[in-house]
């Protein structure tokens, strides 16, 4: 019985490679299930996917948010995605690839977001990813910190923690460490406007 079925798929093979068309590539189940959350995706309107290495690598893509309210209204924040082959059981990793001033995200790109460590279930998805991310950005949590440093300033003094985002945003230095520019022009000329008066 087994060579009945190894022969029906040579068979399939040759038929495909003699039609012009290269054999398909079988998919993995972590690819499978990407396609299916990919499919189903409902973004926020803060966020936008891309896929740089295009259709044939959906497994590596990226995500831009663009904070429409919080502390980081008017910054383009982008989100590597790498989803393992064992995808749903094992989580995506994720990287920030815009160096920011965040209570949550370490000054290499390191995410502190819970469903991405301990609290990932199989059920969960990118969609649930993408809002979570969202969500650090309208919500900084200083309890859980990656950046003790930005943690410690939002809880004892969150004027300062405000000023020193703003001023990340706009390409400047909080303490030592230099942030590249991030703000959108439309954005920065509008705060600045707003200190102005």
């Amino acid at each position: 019985m087994i060579n009945l079925f190894k022969i029906k798929g040579q068979k399939k093979d040759e038929a495909a490679t003699a039609n012009g068309k290269p054999a398909a590539k079988k998919q993995s189940p972590g690819e499978l299930r990407l396609h299916k959350d990919i499919a189903e995706l409902n973004l926020p309107k803060t966020t936008r996917i891309s896929f740089p290495n295009g259709k044939d690598d959906l497994m590596n893509f990226e995500a831009t948010i663009k904070p429409d309210e919080g502390y980081y209204v008017g910054g383009k924040f982008v989100f590597t995605f790498q989803v393992p082959p064992a995808y749903p059981h094992e989580p995506p990793k994720v990287k920030c690839k815009t160096k920011v001033y965040h209570p949550n995200i370490d000054l290499e790109g390191n995410v502190c977001l819970n469903i991405l460590r301990e609290d990932w279930k199989p059920v969960l998805n990118i969609n649930t990813i993408v809002y979570g991310l969202n969500l650090l950005f309208s919500q900084p949590n200083d309890e859980d910190p990656l950046n003790h440093d930005a943690a410690a300033v939002l809880r004892d003094d969150p004027k300062k923690f405000e000023k020193n985002v703003h001023r990340a945003m706009a390409g400047g230095y909080v303490g030592e460490t230099h942030f590249p520019r991030c703000m959108t022009l439309q954005s920065g000329f509008r705060r600045l406007c707003d200190e102005l008066l």
